[in-house]
């Protein structure tokens, strides 16, 4: 079954958190990050909705005077790993930056990630820096952006 890709809402919350803690070793949003961001005026959290079951989630994070959209996370549960439902939050990610008039989508990604990486070279990111202890654990970052076509 193709995922439904939507906004995310408080009922997801326990679902949201469960990704989060199976899909991330390090700097976790917490519960009551993740029920912010879905709050938060300045952000879309899109989920991967399978027949009531989420698969995965992204936030994409704007600033008002900006014209660079922030890919803050991308997370897919460990079942759905392989099915493209990071491909296809990426694409959901993208046109919500495109929605919001943004010109590019940046990410942080840990450079030890490649799986990760790899979706998003695919996907045409390209690198355009390094942040060296970007992650509390002391791994870094690698800084990659996309130039989106117009929404128009």
């Amino acid at each position: 079954m193709a995922p439904i890709l939507r906004l995310a809402c408080a009922s997801d919350i326990d679902q949201l958190d469960a990704i989060e803690r199976s899909a991330f070793t390090h700097d976790r949003l917490s519960r009551r990050s993740l029920l912010g961001c879905i709050r938060r005026e300045t952000a879309q959290m899109i989920v991967a909705d399978c027949g009531g079951t989420l698969a995965g989630y992204c936030l994409v994070l704007f600033r008002k005077s900006s014209r660079i959209a922030r890919l803050y996370s991308l997370a897919v549960a460990p079942c759905y790993a392989g099915s493209g439902v990071g491909r296809a939050l990426l694409a959901a990610a993208e046109k919500a930056a495109r929605g919001q008039a943004r010109l590019f989508l940046r990410l942080e990604v840990r450079e030890d990630n490649l799986r990760a990486i790899g979706l998003y070279e695919r996907g045409g990111y390209h690198h355009f820096g390094r942040k060296p202890g970007y992650y509390g654990d002391g791994a870094a970052a690698i800084r990659m952006e996309k130039r989106l076509e117009s929404a128009t």
